[in-house]
């Protein structure tokens, strides 16, 4: 039925654009799309429909980035997460060009199974791994952001617990000691779990990720990964619009 309302949308128009009081800029999204994945025309309805950018399909077999100035891998179950999540995405062809792209300055966010695929692939350090009770998870969490230091989270209220769904098996991130205290030093992490009020608390983490984590960012800071789904979380026909306040907080503080 969520589907068929999609849809039912029209062309953007000024009105379909969500208002704002903070000032966004005009880029051009690359939403990278795998077998298995099931969170790309979420995104690209919130892109285009709600923010008013312009988007581009990428398949996992393109060498071509058509453009895009900041590249998306959306959630799902890429190659139906067998061997382990973002395993054999991470050789897909486009991801020559997405390393590439990144490692010339280019952003990339990965969101749920986005986020395992640049772990795979070495863009993002630490793992994820099954959840701490081995089940799927599919529910509404809090998260809260860690540094400003971000353009993910820059225009964040840092007291600001975000409700995000998440929906995983694997997001359980782990890191050793050496790459956690890394993080930590560099100002790598971007959101930990809490509860409604904003205390990071066990009882708050949902899948057991080491010292709550939700999501990092790479040393250069152009990288980003987190589990919970944004996308998800960004329209008033869902009564949930706490996810648009990362892509309001991408959008005001990108250069390119």
């Amino acid at each position: 039925m969520f589907f068929m309302i999609l849809n039912e949308y029209r062309p953007i128009s000024p009105i379909t654009i969500r208002p704002t009081a903070i000032k966004i800029m005009l880029m051009k999204f690359g939403v990278v799309i795998f077998p298995g994945s099931n969170c790309d025309e979420d995104l690209i309805y919130v892109l285009e429909k709600i923010m008013g950018q312009e988007v581009v399909r990428l398949w996992h077999k393109d060498h071509d980035l058509q453009g895009a100035e900041f590249i998306v891998l959306p959630g799902g179950f890429s190659f139906g997460d067998y061997l382990r999540s973002g395993a054999i995405a991470r050789f897909s062809p486009i991801m020559q060009e997405v390393i590439r792209f990144a490692a010339n300055g280019g952003y990339v966010l990965g969101i749920c199974n986005g986020f395992q695929i640049l772990t795979e692939a070495g863009l993002l350090e630490g793992a994820l791994l099954h959840n701490e009770n081995r089940k799927f998870i599919c529910r509404n969490i809090y998260m809260k952001p860690q540094t400003s230091n971000s353009l993910i989270t820059a225009q964040i209220d840092p007291q600001r617990a975000l409700k995000i769904p998440i929906a995983h098996g694997e997001g359980n991130y782990f890191a050793d000691p050496e790459v956690l205290q890394s993080l930590k030093d560099n100002d790598q992490i971007l959101f930990r779990y809490c509860d409604e009020s904003g205390n990071i608390t066990p009882e708050s983490n949902p899948n057991g990720s080491l010292e709550n984590i939700a999501g990092i960012c790479n040393k250069e800071r152009n990288v980003f990964g987190f589990m919970p789904h944004p996308e998800r979380a960004a329209d008033a026909l869902v009564a949930n619009e706490d996810g648009l306040a990362i892509f309001e907080s991408i959008l005001s503080m990108v250069k390119v």
